[in-house]
C-alpha cells in the first residue's frame, strides 16, 4: 500500500549569524509528545522514538513546500559539508540551516524575514510506518504517530497555524482533505479487522 504524504506544521524557528556558520537559522521542526489537534479530525503527538529508523539520508530546505524551488540548503547524509545539519534530542528533531544570503536573494529574503519576526513557521513533509489510534468512534480520536518512514523536505512557512491546528493557511483544503483522508484510512482498517475477527468466530462455531 503506498504511504500518504503528511505535512505537519510547529513554530520554533529564529534567524542567528556568526562568524563559524555566517548567516543561519535554527529550528525544532519537530517536537515529540505534544498533542495537536489536526484540522478538527483528530488529535495527535509524535512519539519520541518515532525517528529511530527514519530515512533522513536526503532532505531539502525549502519555502512554503515550494518543490519548484532551488533548495536554499540540502541535508546529504547529514554530513559535513552539507548546508543543512540535522540532530534529535531529547525533544525532538533540531535543524541549522546555513543560508547563502550575499549570493542568494531569496536566502536573503527569507533571514530577513526571520530575523523580523515576520516568517516564524516550520513545516516538514514526511510517510507513517507505524501509528496508533484510540477512541476511533469519537468525535475526537487520538492517534500516536509512532514510526516516521521518511522525510522529504523541511519547509519555512509563511502561515504556520490554522486555528489551533497546525495546517498551513496557505494549503488549508489540501490539508484538511489529507487530514481526513487519514482518519477515515484508521477507521476502514478498524472496521475490516472487527469483521474479519467475527468471520473467525463463525469459523470456529463460536457465533451462531
Amino acid at each position: 500500500m503506498t504511504k500518504k504524504i503528511e505535512r505537519r506544521y510547529e513554530v520554533e524557528f529564529r534567524a542567528e549569524e556568526n562568524e563559524e556558520h555566517g548567516y543561519y537559522v535554527v529550528g525544532t521542526p519537530i517536537v515529540f509528545d505534544r498533542e495537536t489537534e489536526i484540522g478538527g479530525w483528530y488529535e495527535e503527538k509524535i512519539d519520541r522514538n518515532a525517528l529511530t529508523t527514519t530515512d533522513m539520508k536526503d532532505v531539502r530546505f525549502l519555502v512554503n513546500h515550494n518543490t519548484d524551488m532551488i533548495p536554499l540548503a540540502r541535508s546529504r547524509n547529514n554530513n559535513a559539508n552539507s548546508t543543512m545539519q540535522m540532530w534529535v534530542e531529547e525533544d525532538g528533531l533540531h535543524i541549522r540551516v546555513d543560508l547563502d544570503v550575499e549570493n542568494n536573494t531569496e536566502a536573503a529574503s527569507l533571514y530577513s524575514a526571520i530575523k523580523r519576526g515576520d516568517v516564524t513557521g516550520m513545516s516538514f513533509m514526511f510517510t507513517v510506518d507505524d501509528d496508533r489510534w484510540e477512541d476511533l468512534d469519537s468525535d475526537m480520536p487520538k492517534r500516536t504517530i509512532l514510526s516516521i518512514s521518511k522525510i522529504f523536505e523541511v519547509s519555512a512557512v509563511t502561515f504556520p497555524a490554522y486555528e489551533q491546528t497546525s495546517i498551513q493557511a496557505a494549503g488549508i483544503d489540501e490539508a484538511l482533505e489529507n487530514a481526513e483522508t487519514v482518519l477515515e484510512s484508521a477507521r476502514a482498517k478498524k472496521h475490516d479487522e472487527e469483521v474479519r475477527s467475527e468471520l473467525k468466530k463463525m469459523l470456529k462455531g463460536e457465533i451462531k
